[in-house]
This record gives C-alpha cells, structure tokens and sequence, in this order.
C-alpha cells in the first residue's frame, strides 16, 4: 500500500510518501538507493518493520521535495527482497501529491510584495545590564534554596545494585531445558517447537559473536558468520539448523519427532562446543 503523507506539499518543500508492505516473516524488504528524477529531488528514508504471529509488517517512509507546480506523481520506487531460497526486486508505484507555489493566492493581482532597500538609519539599541544583575541575584537566591533543600531532604538507603545477569551459557541452557519440559512437537506444535529453538539459537549465537542475528534471513546470518572466528561452532551444522527451521516454520513441511529430538541436541550441542569454559582440557590445548 503506497500514500503520501500529505496531499499538498509547497514548491521545494520536503514530503514524506510511505509504502506499508504486509509479507512473509522469513522476507526481508529492503528500498533500492535513489537518484533525483526529473523534477523531484530524492532526500532519504526511514524503515521499520514490525512481527507478528503469522506475518511480517514493513513501513518505508520516502522523503522527496519537489520542483513543478502543479499535479504530480512521484518516481516508481524499487524494493530488494531477501528470503531462503534468494533474492529478487519488486517495484511500486509513486503517489499522486498537488504541488502548490509559494506566493500568496492573490500574487498575480496584487504582485508579490517587494522593497527597495533603504539608506541607513539610525537604531537605538537597549541596554539590557539591569534585566543581567536581577537574573544573577535570582539565580543565586534560586541556588541558596536548591542548597538548603538537598542537605534538608531525608535520607534514603542506598540502592540495591541490580543482580548480574547469568552467564550466556546457562541462561541459553536453562530455555533449552524450558523448551524441552514444554514437549510441544508431541502435543503437534512443531510449527510452534521451531519458532522457539530458533529464536533461542540466533539470540545465542548473536550475544556470543556481537551482531543482530534475529533480524538476518539465514543467507545473511551464514555470511556474518563465516566472517568470524568462531572455534568449535559448525557452521555446517548452522546452516543445515536453520534451513530446517525455516521450511518449518514458513513452508508448510512438517518435520518428524526425530528431527525435532535432533534439532534440539544440536542446540545443546552448539552452546557446549563454543563456550570456552565447558570444553574439554584436550579440546582447549
């Protein structure tokens, strides 16, 4: 769906257009840089996406000023769109905006107002010093009584410094156990199974590399990762995890018991081979 903010913008104004794309969790809507075309001046954008349970919203706010008066169209855009199995472009329509000249309604009649310049002239210029000393004295008198009151005010105890978080690798491990006592893929939620493993997987391979891992599609997830050291992590094993989760969650497949079973031990597999302190003395050498 594509609108534009407003539906009048004056010459050389700055407008906004928005195009809100409902699509698939597992896509990823990316806007095509933009040139100035014709009479329109392209000056940015602004992207937000927001989840929910069975779809994905992506908002692209376009921010254009243009330089012709009258009804206009803004420039066809162009979106890049990420997912499994590639990606592709789409394009998109402009919107219709009126583009409205700057001068008073009655320029043509009345002509625009214009001055000639004048001589110089003399101009009395106040002195503000007074106003400067009773600004000094009340703020004093304002800090006197900010003084009094702080060395008045009851005293508090001190605060409780917030409890450290556990470490990465046993709060990973303690939603594995919580996944596992849940038992959904024998309650016939595997759709459901999966949504969960993956989400802890990616937050745990983000926080232990450094990067957003939620937020990338598996291409781009296995990209970040094979720029990284990552000791002990197969990155086989990842990209074969998450192509499975991704056929599961968004292509309908249902996987079995078994795969599930397996699906979860590498998960616990995953987070022992790539904490430092849960390997094996030989592993470490």
């Amino acid at each position: 769906m594509v609108h534009a903010k407003v539906e009048k913008a004056q010459l050389g104004e700055h407008f906004d257009v928005e195009y809100v794309i409902t699509h698939d969790k597992g896509q990823r809507y990316e806007l095509v840089p933009l040139a100035p075309s014709g009479d329109f001046d392209y000056l940015g954008q602004q992207r937000s996406r927001q989840d929910g349970p069975t779809s994905a919203t992506t908002t692209v706010k376009v921010t254009w000023a243009a330089f012709a008066l009258g009804k206009q169209t803004t420039p066809k855009v162009q979106f890049e769109v990420t997912q499994v199995d590639g990606s592709t472009r789409i394009e998109a329509n402009g919107a219709d905006i009126e583009i409205v000249s700057t001068l008073p309604a009655d320029a043509d009649q009345k002509g625009a107002a214009l001055y000639d310049l004048h001589p110089a002239q003399p101009v009395p210029v106040r002195t503000y010093r007074l106003l400067w000393v009773l600004g000094i004295v009340i703020a004093g008198l304002l800090l006197a009584f900010a003084i009094s009151r702080f060395w008045a005010r009851p005293r508090t105890a001190k605060p409780v410094a917030p409890k450290p978080l556990a470490p990465l690798h046993l709060r990973t491990m303690a939603a594995l156990d919580a996944l596992r006592q849940a038992n959904l893929p024998a309650k016939g939620e595997i759709k459901h199974f999966y949504f969960r493993l993956s989400e802890i997987v990616r937050s745990y391979l983000g926080e232990r590399y450094g990067f957003d891992a939620l937020e990338c599609t598996t291409p781009e997830l296995m990209a970040a990762l094979y720029k990284m050291h990552t000791p002990g992590l197969s990155q086989s094993g990842v990209r074969e995890f998450a192509e499975q989760s991704d056929f599961a969650r968004y292509a309908k497949a249902t996987p079995t018991l078994d795969e599930c079973k397996s699906a979860l031990e590498f998960a616990y597999a995953t987070v022992k081979s790539t904490t430092p302190e849960l390997k094996a003395p030989d592993a470490q050498r």
